[in-house]
């Protein structure tokens, strides 16, 4: 069975940093692409980043420069470093992997941008 376990987020002030955390069991986490997405209050669920088993990354044009996605496959962790945040970065953040034939979804870890 395949878990993915999130942790980081919270509250933050415009221009902070957050760094989430999505812990994977279940899977070998260096032969599979990861992903990050959110969805904000209202809006439909969207990609924010992926790295691939390659550890090739891409993400959204909105958080460009501002988050980097990385990986650590000794702790099959994935990360989610977030700078200079906005408030409308503000939303729920999802990691997903798709594995043995299906889509994995972490339970989702709130973040809130406001002064």
């Amino acid at each position: 069975q395949v878990h993915l376990v999130q942790s980081g987020g919270g509250l933050v002030q415009p221009g902070g940093s957050l760094r989430l955390s999505c812990a994977a069991a279940g899977i070998n986490l260096k032969l599979y692409t990861m992903n990050w997405y959110r969805q904000a209050p209202g809006k439909a669920r969207e990609w924010v980043a992926s790295i691939t088993d390659s550890g090739s990354t891409n993400n959204v044009d909105s958080v460009k420069e501002r988050f980097t996605i990385s990986r650590d496959n000794v702790r099959s962790r994935v990360y989610l470093q977030m700078n200079s945040l906005e408030p409308e970065d503000t939303a729920v953040y999802y990691c997903t992997t798709r594995a043995y034939g299906r889509e994995f979804w972490g339970q989702g870890t709130q973040v809130t941008v406001s002064s």
